[in-house]
């Protein structure tokens, strides 16, 4: 499929089909696209819990109890389902850890351009600590970078997905001991194969978007 043609199919599915997994080399492929997603300055706020498994996708589900009982099925359903979590701060030990993996990885090919990237990290980490004042909303905007390149990555894989805001962000973080480690749960995407009867596949629910003229300014 071309690039238009994966956006046309692509889209958040309802209903997964239980009997179909995800290939050992296709799930490295996922974590392959999690892993390489870009960020501001590198900054990399991340962490992902991912899982295959029935007690693993049950863990998960504790985040739909209650009002979020109507998102279960899209995640003990699912092949997999990848649990996105955001750091809750990043300080000047984290930076210089991020600056030697990159040195290690040959990133720089002078001393003067490493410490040039340190300076640039603090430098955007500051506006937001201190002038903007949003610091761990910046550090989500990094996660949701990835979020949707995720999405748009897994479906040239023609695997499907359903990303989901609406669980119980504090029970996940609760579940997983998250903010004991400085993180907290934002998104889970739950991936797999759609099933026939899903009622929100294109073919029966085309795309419907906004027209070109109300959305673009062209120059």
């Amino acid at each position: 499929m071309n690039l238009t043609e994966t956006l046309h199919w692509r889209y958040t599915t309802k209903e997964f089909d239980t009997t179909k997994k995800i290939s050992k080399e296709d799930m490295q492929e996922v974590k392959n696209l999690l892993r390489l997603s870009p960020s501001s300055v590198n900054l990399q706020p991340w962490h992902f819990i991912i899982t295959e498994t029935e007690k693993g996708k049950e863990r998960i589900a504790k985040g739909t109890e209650g009002f979020y009982h109507f998102n279960r099925s899209k995640i003990v359903d699912a092949a997999a389902v990848v649990l996105f979590c955001s750091r809750t701060s990043a300080d000047d030990a984290y930076m210089k850890h991020l600056l030697e993996i990159q040195d290690k990885d040959g990133r720089f090919p002078t001393e003067a351009l490493k410490n040039r990237l340190y300076g640039a990290m603090n430098a955007f980490a500051d506006i937001h600590k201190y002038d903007v004042k949003d610091f761990q909303h910046w550090m989500e905007k990094q996660v949701y970078l990835n979020i949707g390149s995720f999405l748009l990555g897994v479906a040239s894989l023609k695997i499907d997905a359903t990303p989901m805001e609406g669980l119980d962000m504090k029970a996940l973080d609760e579940e997983f001991g998250l903010r004991e480690k400085g993180f907290t749960a934002i998104t889970a995407v739950s991936i797999g194969y759609r099933a026939s009867s899903d009622f929100n596949v294109t073919e029966k629910t085309p795309k419907s978007r906004l027209p070109e003229n109300e959305i673009f300014t062209i120059l």
